[in-house]
């Protein structure tokens, strides 16, 4: 089993940045694709990004293209999510997520999934 836990979630201004952090423990990230959902108020929660175990393949959601960037650091079972250029949309719980057998994009597809961090855009 493997424990997934979001920080560097916050407050922030339209235009400014904040990274997220995913820490993981029981087992190593190697064996995971991991992504990055998030889920406002009364919406479904949705993908935003997702690396693969050797970081050679990153995907994202059309919307955050070009101002989030997601990597992960193995030896430290560590997985980030750099968001730049912050819109009031981008404001959600975002949570991070680990999936075996391979790359994915839907909620169910995912096995492990941490408790989420508030993310606010002000505007």
């Amino acid at each position: 089993q493997v424990q997934l836990v979001e920080s560097g979630g916050g407050l922030v201004q339209a235009g400014g940045s904040l990274r997220l952090s995913c820490a993981a423990s029981g087992r190593t990230i190697r064996d995971y694709y991991m992504g990055w959902f998030r889920q406002a108020p009364g919406k479904e929660r949705e993908f935003v990004a997702v690396i693969s175990w050797g970081s050679r393949t990153t995907s994202y959601l059309e919307s955050v293209k070009g101002r989030f960037t997601i990597s992960r650091d193995n030896a430290k079972n560590t997985v980030y999510l750099q968001m730049n250029s912050l819109k009031p949309e981008d404001t959600a719980v975002y949570y991070c997520a680990a999936k075996v057998g391979g790359l994915g994009y839907k909620v169910q597809e995912y096995n492990y999934w941490g408790q989420g961090t508030q993310v606010t855009v002000s505007s």
